[in-house]
């Protein structure tokens, strides 16, 4: 069993371009991949690239406890996309990801998609196969090794 710090409230806000380095950190603390940084950015995803993103299509909330990013989600408003959710593993089933992955649900749902969508492992293993199945999102199709699941607007 998981042992939890002793938690403030958490606060959630929206990401500022300032915030950066923080949403770096815990991508690469959450991340599966011994390359993390290495690899976003071979794949293009930089500091750079994530705030131009913000400033034209995306937006996201971080969260944090007693001043401290703890997690953080972000959505394409031009796709309708769940572009990406992290939450450091000792906040982790304290309902942080629930909230900022509503949070960018909401957003999407708001820009006027009626279906959005994300992609994750195929690997049932994962605990975020289970945790988006828990939330109402639905496998849709699997392509190039990955899983791409939906969630509808709810009525």
């Amino acid at each position: 069993m998981l042992a939890y710090p002793a938690m403030s409230t958490p606060t959630f806000r929206e990401i500022r371009p300032t915030d950066m380095d923080a949403v770096f950190a815990i991508r690469v603390a959450t991340w599966h991949n011994n390359r993390g940084a290495e690899e976003l950015t071979e794949w293009g995803i930089t500091p750079e690239s994530v705030r131009a993103m913000l400033h034209a299509s995306h937006r996201g909330w971080l969260c944090e406890v007693d001043s401290r990013p703890v997690g953080f989600a972000m959505g394409d408003g031009a796709t309708g996309e769940m572009w990406v959710i992290a939450v450091l593993r000792a906040y982790e089933g304290q309902g942080i990801g629930t909230r900022l992955l509503s949070l960018v649900e909401e957003w999407l749902f708001d820009q006027g998609f009626s279906e959005i969508w994300l992609t994750t492992d195929v690997d049932e293993s994962l605990r975020a196969v289970g945790f988006y199945r828990h939330l109402g999102w639905d496998d849709w199709k699997f392509e190039n090794g990955n899983r791409f699941m939906r969630k509808r607007r709810p009525c």
